[in-house]
């Protein structure tokens, strides 16, 4: 074997172990969310946005504010209220009296790891500011475009019981999210374990620096390496297609209940964390059981239901599941 396959593999396995690491540095702060910490680590790998939904108290702030201490990155935490302005988050022109010139003052927005919360607080203006930058990787502050600092992630994190003083993401707007993840609550081991580190007022939460930005790019770079068969690769575009056109893949039930499918987004999006999914568990190949296990954060928010839907009971996770039970691998 050559020398330079062995240090590529050397490196792979010592990138792995880091990502381990990772996941036991912020475990010792936050408890049970280690699905959480897989699919905020999947976008930061894959370069997709994270939008995390779930009731008070779960730890997704704490999760993410962890996560960024794990990594040697720049890191804003922005609350999204609904007096915020665009300009509070990409910044502004501030007129020097000194120097008689209009200078740019940049927002919070320039920085590597973004923790948008309760992203759903502020109108739309201050949303499509925060997901134009999402999409673009730039801003603009009068009539200079200034580029966002790589790798750019976004997290994003929503209440869904409240519903008073919120402005929902439009669904054209959600899309940019590669995935949408429901947190629920702890299991009784976990809370009886997160109670007692809580309660304890001398509790350390430290964390130390695991992954640099360098070692981000690294680890992209091998998650590309992984292999997606193309018979893997028609299955997620008959997955996709299976959205748009039940009736067509034996989906009857759900055909009329169904006013839009998902977007190309989601080949891409699929395509990309299956990838992620098996680098993490140390393959250099993608599995069936890879793109299954993302599919639900993928497609759920993609998915658009029409009012029969609704007055049925019938949900976006009882459509996914049966999408998966019922198309083939050809």
């Amino acid at each position: 074997m050559p020398v330079e396959e062995i240090a590529y593999e050397d490196r792979v396995k010592a990138n792995q172990l880091k990502i381990k690491q990772v996941f036991s540095e912020v475990g010792k702060v936050v408890v049970g969310q280690s699905y959480m910490i897989n699919r905020l680590l999947i976008g930061l790998f894959t370069g997709g946005h994270i939008l995390l939904e779930g009731v008070p108290g779960l730890a997704k702030t704490l999760t993410i504010n962890s996560l960024s201490k794990a990594l040697r990155l720049d890191f804003q935490r922005i609350q999204f209220t609904p007096d915020l302005l665009p300009s509070d988050l990409i910044g502004t022109m501030i007129y020097n009296q000194n120097a008689s010139i209009f200078e740019v003052k940049k927002g919070p927005i320039f920085a590597n790891l973004i923790l948008a919360d309760e992203v759903n607080r502020s109108p739309a203006k201050v949303q499509s500011a925060l997901l134009e930058a999402m999409q673009e990787k730039q801003v603009t502050i009068g009539e200079t475009t200034f580029k966002l600092d790589l790798p750019f992630l976004v997290l994003a994190t929503q209440n869904p019981v409240e519903h008073e003083g919120t402005y929902p993401l439009p669904e054209a707007q959600v899309d940019r999210f590669m995935m949408k993840v429901y947190i629920d609550y702890p299991k009784k081991s976990d809370e009886l374990e997160i109670m007692r580190r809580m309660a304890n007022m001398a509790f350390n939460d430290s964390i130390n620096t695991i992954l640099s930005k360098e070692d981000i790019f690294h680890i992209r770079n091998e998650i590309n390496q992984v292999q997606l068969s193309e018979t893997l690769e028609r299955y997620i575009i008959e997955l996709v297609f299976a959205t748009r056109r039940p009736a067509e893949y034996d989906l009857n039930e759900f055909a009329p209940y169904i006013q839009f499918g998902v977007s190309p987004r989601a080949s891409i999006a699929l395509n990309r964390a299956a990838r992620a999914v098996a680098y993490f568990d140390e393959r250099d190949y993608v599995l069936p059981e890879d793109i299954k296990e993302v599919a639900h954060d993928v497609m759920n928010h993609r998915i658009i239901l029409n009012y029969e839907a609704e007055a049925d009971g019938i949900k976006t996770k009882d459509f996914i599941e049966a999408i998966l039970r019922k198309v083939p691998i050809s």
